[in-house]
């Protein structure tokens, strides 16, 4: 139930004025006491009405009381008690609200002396209404608390005496409470007038009934509860400090979630400054006067920030007159306001600062280092301007604590940035810096790391094997952080070595899955297995048949694109993950035009939890299918379509392979019969066609390449056997196949010794040689660098 409007209350005159002096509302009781009706007021100068015009010329604040001489209407002057109040403005103008005290003698207060003395002398604040919620009465401790006497009040309702919002509420209550006949409590935290702190107040509106049960007004009564709500308030912001900050591993975040949650409950502006992290990671441990620190986060309870000097990011060096240097230094938190004077001290250092303060009224200053782990991480300083009250001790305690809390987080996420730092630098590391130039294929690549998890074990390779073909491989290891890097480091050299002895892609992998069966048991302690696992896509492509061998290992399936355009998956055998142990591998092999693009990729860039796999497969196959000269582009444009802004909750490897080949042209085969004596004409025929292909200058050293390769051949191998060169702009390959598997090895020959010098003869005169088994048999091939012969 609302109140009855005041202004409709014949009891008390009631008025109304305006910023410029004019009357805005003419009450009823108005009036009733000085015969104007309202359309002869309103709109017309207040000091019309005064006996006296410049009675109020020096009044001043934003309230007034006194003893007033009206004029009436019929000319007669009418002295009354006046009681004014300023309200706060309403958009651009304020108003005065002018309430005059009734004066009958059923307001007088209660003649039982004893009654009266009991209820003054309460500790508690008190006063009656009657039912037409008048104040009847209020005992010494109430008039304290709204800093006006019992006999100025009597008579005029709440909001007459007050224009606060809580005035306004509490009216209605009682008014509530007179008509319901039942009791309301309410509790807030309020400033009275006669006070010169805040004060947490419960209040108890109880109805005041005759002897007929009738319900003849309402008695409140106000209990001071202040050190109790304090002490809950200050509980609520720990619990609350405790789920709002540290909801990411972010320093920047941690500092301002510490920002937010003590404005406005703690502070009315609030700025976090952080050391610089050393070399090593670490924070200084030794301070000294004047500090360097970067502003990491501010919040003000005015939008916009307007009192803060620096933005967040950018540093400034603090002196020792500096509250930031001084609680630094002296590694506690110090308390300055402008009645300490060490206020002023502070805001003599920065002209800036000091003018802000001064604008805005600061008038107590708390700084708190942010310690954690021995470690001093930074300061917080808190400031109140709004809020009258200065810091109190118990208000130190809570800042310590809340800070205290902030820096176990901030401390967090700095060592998860460290080691986060830490992975991404020994995964980049580990990665290829740059992918080689081959003749068979161009190649492009991204790795992404985790947007949240870190860095994982995610790699990809383009490594270049005999006979100009390359190898391509993506890898994924189970996990995140460091291990996981260094894990993806072993396998990816151990994938280098395998690829080096030209293993066929499903026995690579057999091998590989070996090592990390290994590597598990290694990592396991007390008899208990280790977490090691993995998935592994391994292809070969030979840019002279342009066929491609492909085995994968618990890992996604490539996706190609054929010169004519069309993106199809490749069918393979998905495999066993790496780690299982024992279980075979298959491997596929597939024609590639040349200008097909394989794009090879880990599960991060597929599996979402927005979309399922299949939807990210057909978002992958319509990128990849867009046409682009540049392979650069096309991976962007896969990881725009594929991944959200945000980054993938997992890390991501992606290598796209445009295919090559080699002409025919740049190829020659010949077989060779199995006679010593036919040497000679086959070198013969090898210059011939050097000439041809106008490498004329690596004539000699291929003589002597392909001479001990064919002899060796001849000697050891079986029949039958072939000769092959290939050449592109760099490379002359000189390839020798017979159907032994016997491989032969580099030896040291002796003095005495009449054979053994041939092979190191080849191993001096070319880039590099080897051998690979076939399923024919084997191929021993060599590399002439051609740039270096010119």
């Amino acid at each position: 139930m609302r109140p009855v409007d005041p202004f409709d209350d014949a009891s008390t005159a009631r008025a109304v004025i305006d910023d410029r002096g004019a009357v805005a509302r003419w009450g009823v009781g108005a009036r009733r006491l000085l015969g104007y009706d309202a359309h002869e007021v309103l709109g017309r100068p207040a000091a019309a009405l005064l006996a006296q015009p410049d009675a109020l010329a020096a009044v001043v604040g934003p309230r007034w009381s006194g003893d007033l001489a009206l004029r009436h209407r019929d000319g007669r002057t009418v002295s009354v008690h006046l009681l004014a109040l300023r309200r706060p403005p309403r958009g651009d103008r304020a108003e005065w609200r002018v309430a005059v005290r009734p004066d009958h003698s059923e307001l007088d207060p209660p003649d039982d002396v004893v009654t009266a003395a009991a209820l003054d002398q309460s500790p508690c604040p008190m006063l009656v209404c009657d039912e037409r919620l008048r104040l009847r009465w209020i005992n010494d401790r109430m008039a304290e608390l709204i800093d006006l006497p019992d006999h100025e009040v009597r008579g005029l309702r709440i909001t007459d005496i007050g224009v606060r919002r809580e005035n306004a509420e509490v009216e209605e209550l009682v008014a509530e409470v007179l008509a319901t006949g039942r009791a309301r409590d309410i509790e807030g935290y309020v400033r009275p007038s006669g006070l010169d702190r805040a004060a947490g107040m419960l209040t108890r509106i109880a109805p005041l009934t005759d002897g007929s049960g009738r319900v003849r007004g309402a008695c409140l009564t106000g209990h001071d509860f202040t050190e109790h709500y304090l002490a809950r308030e200050r509980l609520q912001l720990v619990n609350e400090a405790s789920v709002r900050i540290g909801t990411t591993l972010d320093v920047t975040r941690t500092a301002q979630e510490l920002a937010d949650v003590c404005v406005p409950s703690l502070a009315d502006f609030v700025s976090v400054d952080l050391l610089d992290s050393q070399e090593s990671g670490e924070a200084p441990t030794e301070l000294a006067a004047p500090v360097e620190l970067r502003r990491a986060a501010h919040h003000s309870v005015d939008p916009g920030n307007p009192m803060a000097v620096m933005k967040p990011g950018h540093t400034e060096v603090y002196p020792a007159t500096s509250p930031q240097a001084d609680s630094l230094v002296a590694g506690r938190t110090i308390v300055a306001t402008v009645a300490s004077g060490r206020l002023d001290q502070w805001l003599n250092w920065n002209r800036t600062r000091g003018e802000r303060v001064k604008e805005f009224g600061v008038h107590s200053t708390m700084s708190v280092p942010i310690q954690a782990r021995g470690q001093t991480l930074g300061v917080a300083v808190f400031t109140r301007y709004r809020r009258p009250d200065p810091f109190t001790p118990d208000d130190v305690l809570l800042a310590e604590e809340i800070t205290a809390r902030a820096a176990v987080c901030i401390d967090n996420a700095r060592r998860f940035s460290r080691e986060r730092e830490t992975a991404l630098a020994l995964q980049r590391s580990l990665l290829p810096r740059s992918l080689p130039r081959t003749a068979a294929v161009e190649a492009a690549s991204r790795y992404l790391p985790a947007a949240r998890a870190g860095v994982g074990g995610d790699w990809f390779d383009v490594i270049p094997l005999s006979g100009m073909r390359v190898a391509m491989v993506v890898g994924d290891v189970v996990g995140h952080g460091i291990q996981a890097s260094a894990t993806m480091g072993r396998l990816r050299t151990a994938v280098r070595t395998l690829a080096d002895i030209d293993l066929a892609p499903d026995e690579l992998l057999t091998h590989l899955d070996d090592l990390v069966v290994r590597l598990s048991a290694e990592a396991g302690n007390e008899g208990s297995p280790g977490e090691v696992g993995a998935t592994c896509l391994y292809a070969v492509y030979d840019p002279v048949s342009r066929r491609c061998t492909l085995a994968r290992a618990g890992h996604p399936a490539p996706v190609m694109l054929t010169p004519g355009g069309a993106v199809r998956e490749v069918d393979l055998p998905a495999g066993p993950p790496l780690g299982l142990g024992g279980l075979p591998f298959e491997s596929a092999e597939l024609a590639l035009p040349e200008g097909s693009v394989l794009s090879l990729f880990t599960d991060g860039l597929i599996e979402s939890r927005e979309r399922d796999v299949d939807a990210s497969h057909a978002l992958l196959c319509e990128a990849l299918a867009v046409p682009s000269d540049s392979l650069d582009e096309t991976c962007d444009r896969l990881l725009q379509a594929l991944l959200p802004p945000a980054g993938s909750s997992d890390d991501v490897a992606l290598l796209l392979a445009r295919t090559l080949g080699l002409p025919a042209s740049q190829v020659a085969t010949w077989d060779i019969p199995a006679d010593p004596a036919l040497v000679a004409p086959v070198r013969k025929q090898v210059v011939q066609q050097l000439d041809r292909w106008d490498l004329s200058e690596a004539s000699f050293t291929a003589e002597l390449v392909v001479s001990e390769l064919v002899t060796n051949a001849i000697r050891y191998g079986a029949r039958p056997i072939r000769l092959r060169l290939i050449h592109d702009e760099t490379t002359l390959i000189c390839e020798v196949s017979d159907t032994n598997h016997t491989a032969p090895h580099l030896r040291r020959a002796k003095t005495w010794d009449e054979g053994g010098r041939g092979l190191l003869l080849v191993a001096q005169l070319t880039q590099r040689w080897g051998s690979r088994h076939t399923a024919e048999g084997k191929t021993i091939w060599a590399e002439i660098g051609l740039l270096d012969e010119e």
